[in-house]
């Protein structure tokens, strides 16, 4: 029996952890994982943003249950998290918060509103006037092509371009290998955040039309000052397990950096330079079930 306690708020929790080769379950109110030997490791649920569970690993639905009830998002992904295949959404997006977010995502004007705040953001200068979404999309891809080349010759690293064929991950090069790996992790981290403002993942404003779109154009504002160079830095350094790596230094980056603490606020600015108004909740609306303990933007919500 699991003892009722009120939710870690999600700026104050550790970022994720990932497991392979066990069974997760429920034991005295715990989430554990149990390895071939019958070896019992507890894992802190409740102060996860974000479990990732690699091949080799099999939940309980008592598991999955606890993992929501605590606002802890699962994500089912490949080897060295370098492909997501699935996430369990913990509780659900806000009405509101929706609503809100495809307001500024339908309308053209204030769609374009919200892109150039993110390239405000992102290269902290203001975006060339009068022009197109498509037109910013195309100046965005020049800057980035130009950082990867910056950060390949500050590291000493050959660099052609990037590159990501989740079917044939093995066969590219570290460099490639290690980008997509550190990328998926800062995605997990967005996905855990978004999900837990009461926003929609697939909502999104510079990238559409998939799953994960509004994590993408939240991800693209922290990737170049958080987990690129992170990739860089561990090609460069020549070690055996390159993959392993960059995890480990993304998830230490993460902590030391507070992303976490971060990234809602931040999501909160994005999307006030549309200059709507977020509407109220409606009065039948579930209350929010990770609270703050004071008013950051951090709204925490899952209904």
């Amino acid at each position: 029996m699991r003892l009722e306690s009120n939710p870690i708020p999600m700026k104050e929790r550790s970022t994720m952890v990932w497991l392979q080769y066990g069974n997760i379950d429920v034991q005295d109110g715990a989430l554990v994982l149990i390895d071939k030997d019958g070896v019992r490791t507890q894992i802190p649920v409740g102060g996860l943003a974000c479990l990732m569970l690699e091949p080799g690993t099999r939940i309980t639905h008592g598991a999955v249950a606890l993992a929501a009830s605590v606002g802890c998002l699962i994500q089912w992904v490949g080897e060295g998290g370098v492909r997501v295949y699935s996430a369990g959404q913990p509780g659900g997006a806000r009405s509101d918060r929706l609503l809100y977010q495809a307001k500024l995502a339908l309308d053209d004007d204030l769609r374009l509103k919200v892109i150039r705040a993110m390239y405000k953001f992102r290269f902290k200068e203001e975006p060339p006037a009068r022009r197109s979404i498509e037109q910013l999309r195309g100046i965005e891809g020049v800057r980035v092509r130009t950082l990867y080349k910056m950060l390949a010759q500050e590291h000493g690293v050959e660099w052609g371009r990037r590159e990501y064929d989740p079917d044939d991950f093995a066969d590219q090069d570290p460099i490639n290998r290690c980008l997509s790996v550190a990328t998926h992790c800062l995605y997990g981290l967005c996905e855990a955040a978004i999900l837990a403002a009461g926003y929609a993942p697939a909502i999104g404003f510079l990238h559409t039309g998939k799953p994960l779109s509004f994590v993408y154009d939240i991800a693209d504002l922290f990737k170049f000052e958080t987990v690129v160079p992170i990739a860089f830095k561990v090609v460069a350094s020549n070690r055996g397990e390159p993959e392993r790596e960059t995890r480990l230094y993304c998830r230490n980056s993460f902590r030391k950096h507070n992303l976490l603490e971060r990234i809602i606020p931040t999501i909160e600015e994005i999307l006030a330079a549309g200059g709507v108004t977020v509407p109220k909740a409606h009065e039948e609306a579930m209350p929010i079930a990770i609270p703050n303990k004071e008013q950051t933007g951090d709204a925490g919500h899952r209904a």
